[in-house]
């Protein structure tokens, strides 16, 4: 009778260090208050323009609205019909209601404009703080050399395009290679950290009217105040879609020990292929 070896225990390693913890779970509340404050205040005016102005007779690139029985999309000359979702929807008690977004969806859930920009401007602040912190942190305590740097390697189009298909196909890295970061996910948080956040940012400023008296040339710089809320509203979805498969990923990669590494900051190694568990 042969003995089996004992089984040897999972590594850990220690992933995510307190202040990313701290920002991730922050980061992730002020994001979901910021939509859906900001989906009530666009119900006030469910049409976006480009340029410095615009308002109920001008074109607009996006209307949310509805007819006498539907509700509707329309992005430039495409037209579907939303009843039921968007523009035209029944409220919990049964009433029929023409704002774009329904009320479950906002914050808060019955119409109000003042108290969505109130929730919307104390978690602009909340979030611009922490991303202000998050970033010096990132530049100045090593999160950005040791975790989020591209190296040179990693910017050959083999290796991006090979990173491409291991995610479509699910291949997730394992062993010690599962506690570093891939090109794409350097990438992706990259573009969150410094481009879509700091843009959402800029571009609330810049439909600020005291902000346009003291900074006029923000409405320069994003080609008016129109455009700016256009920017504002393609960037916050782009970040809803980054939310989406950033979820996929955690539940096909293994939630239990993604979601713990994020509470705990300690991450267990997935084993190699022909290890023992």
């Amino acid at each position: 009778m042969t003995d089996l070896a004992p089984a040897t225990p999972p590594a850990r390693v220690y992933r995510h260090r307190l202040p990313v913890r701290i920002w991730h779970w922050v980061n992730a509340a002020a994001l979901l208050v910021l939509l859906m404050s900001g989906l009530m205040i666009f119900n006030a005016h469910p049409r976006l323009y480009w340029g410095e102005y615009g308002a109920n007779f001008d074109r607009a690139w996006l209307a949310i609205g509805s007819t006498a029985d539907t509700g509707y999309l329309r992005v430039g000359n495409w037209k579907v019909d939303t009843t039921g979702v968007l523009g035209r929807w029944t409220d919990a008690q049964g009433a029929t209601k023409t704002r774009a977004f329904p009320g479950w969806a906002t914050i808060p859930t019955r119409y109000s404009l003042a108290d969505g920009r109130r929730w919307h401007l104390l978690f602009a602040w909340l979030l611009s703080v922490g991303l202000a912190l998050y970033m010096l942190w990132t530049l100045f305590g090593g999160h950005l050399r040791k975790d989020l740097h591209v190296r040179r390697a990693e910017w050959s189009p083999r290796h991006i395009w090979r990173d491409v298909k291991d995610h479509a196909r699910l291949r997730f890295p394992k062993g010690e290679a599962a506690a570093r970061y891939g090109i794409l996910q350097k990438l992706s948080y990259i573009g969150v950290i410094f481009v879509a956040l700091p843009l959402m940012i800029a571009t609330g400023l810049t439909m600020s009217p005291g902000m346009n008296a003291a900074w006029p040339w923000l409405t320069d710089i994003f080609g008016g105040r129109q455009s700016a809320r256009s920017i504002h509203f393609i960037t916050a979805w782009a970040l809803v879609a980054f939310f989406f498969v950033h979820i996929a990923m955690v539940l096909l990669a293994g939630p239990a020990n993604e979601l713990r590494s994020m509470i705990t900051g300690w991450f267990r190694l997935p084993p190699e292929k022909g290890a023992r568990a």
